[in-house]
């Protein structure tokens, strides 16, 4: 049920930002009188799952999910129709209007892209504003979770102060920020210490096949019991607070792990607390220094009550979600563009993360959400918009490239050159889609 729900998600996803991404340029195309012989979601190779003419243009969904297409009258594009660009330009096509009209029809797609989502980032925020943990807020510094942190020279207890220079807005944004950055400023018992992230580090991260290597510091809460815990009848609730260990004070689970690892295979007491009140318990550790527990979470208005963290929540109306959406919008855009760099950058070893359509749709969450989906379908769009602008024939910054340089020299790349692009640009294209799908298929057998 949960890949259902995922893979939904993805297509509704996907067909919504494909529709628009083409409707960008059909409508230019339209407003300048170029006929427009198909409108099509997905490719249709050989056959389609649906198709209707209306006018001069047959709308369709083709069987293949890989994108969609508009096939506009005399453009070399994916139809290849070359049959048609062997014979004398006609008024209605393409190649016979002026230059400034084709590159508008060919940028249609990327704006409508980047409108729709920067549009999207205004309207969540109007709809449901922000609630996130501020970096400030972990007065007490970070949790160590992977070696991948000790490898950066992170210690549990450091305050994150900066990452190239800029500070965080929320936690949950620092493993991001850690991937595009190439240094950072922590706190460590009063001091300011400023390191280098390795170039390496993305590849590591890939490796070790985690999302996260550090966390707020959490209390230590009592979950439940693991099978073979000999402390089940110790008098321990599941959902008890540590307030002490051997009668030493602590505040984290960390704090608790360290001590109980003095004490292996010792009867100890703990300090706890409930809603009955507070009480001392006395459990038995086992040779690694375990209790043999879960460990369990506090929700967010327990944390804020007990002085843990504060959560920062906002509500905006429709002006102030305006530029606070266009700021996040423009910030999904830099990072994408700074982890690009970083694909392309082979010392990083970040192209081993690039994914295809299982990455994808594995980021949509397992159970219904609209705020996330929109969000996900808002840096999706942002992401195919910038995509579709890179100098690749094949793509909108292909056929742009070659518009301004008409427009700059006042010639035109021959009908042939154009379509020998076209096929390199494809060819480019298959081959980085077979990469990273592979990565994929290699990842989900891993």
């Amino acid at each position: 049920m949960e890949v259902f729900i995922k893979a939904t998600q993805f297509l509704l996803s996907l067909s919504l930002l494909i529709v628009l991404h083409e409707l960008g340029h059909f409508i230019p195309a339209k407003l300048f009188k170029i006929k427009v012989e198909k409108f099509y979601l997905f490719f249709d190779y050989k056959f389609s799952i649906f198709k209707k003419k209306f006018g001069d243009t047959v709308y369709g969904i083709g069987w293949i999910p890989l994108g969609g297409y508009v096939k506009i009258s005399g453009m070399i594009d994916e139809s290849m129709d070359t049959e048609q660009m062997s014979k004398p330009p006609q008024p209605w096509e393409f190649r016979s209007k002026p230059a400034w009209q084709r590159l508008i029809v060919m940028l249609g797609g990327v704006i409508v892209n980047f409108v729709l989502g920067f549009g999207i980032y205004i309207m969540i925020l109007f709809t449901w504003g922000e609630s996130y943990l501020p970096n400030e807020s972990v007065k007490d510094g970070i949790w160590v979770t992977d070696s991948l942190g000790t490898e950066l020279g992170l210690q549990t207890g450091d305050k994150i102060k900066t990452i190239d220079g800029n500070k965080i807005k929320a936690f949950s944004s620092l493993t991001s920020e850690f991937i595009n950055g190439n240094s950072f400023v922590i706190e460590r018992n009063g001091q300011t210490i400023k390191k280098q992230i390795p170039v390496d580090f993305i590849s590591k991260l890939i490796e070790k096949g985690k999302g996260g290597f550090i966390q707020p510091r959490i209390p230590f809460v009592i979950g439940g019991f693991v099978e073979s815990s000999v402390n089940k009848e110790s008098g321990l609730k599941a959902k008890d607070l540590i307030l002490a260990v051997n009668g030493t004070p602590i505040k984290y689970f960390d704090e608790a792990s360290t001590l109980l690892e003095e004490y292996k295979n010792q009867t100890i007491s703990l300090d706890v607390k409930r809603k009955e009140g507070e009480k001392t318990i006395s459990i038995q550790l086992d040779e690694n220094g375990k209790i043999g527990v879960n460990l369990g979470t506090l929700p967010a208005e327990d944390m804020e009550r007990l002085g843990y963290y504060t959560l920062e929540t906002k509500k905006y109306t429709f002006a102030e979600a305006i530029p606070a959406g266009t700021a996040k919008g423009y910030k999904t855009l830099t990072d994408y563009i700074k982890q690009l760099k970083k694909v392309f950058n082979p010392e990083t070893g970040a192209y081993k993360g690039l994914g295809g359509f299982i990455s994808i749709g594995s980021i949509f969450p397992s159970t219904w959400s609209w705020q996330a989906f929109w969000s996900i379908t808002a840096f999706l769009s942002i992401m195919l918009g910038f995509m579709n602008l890179l100098p690749i024939p094949a793509l909108d910054g292909g056929h742009v490239v070659f518009t301004l340089y008409e427009m700059i020299t006042g010639r035109k790349p021959s009908d042939k050159f154009l379509e020998y692009a076209q096929i390199t640009g494809f060819f480019i294209l298959m081959v980085l889609l077979l990469f990273a799908n592979a990565n994929d298929v290699v990842k989900l057998f891993k």
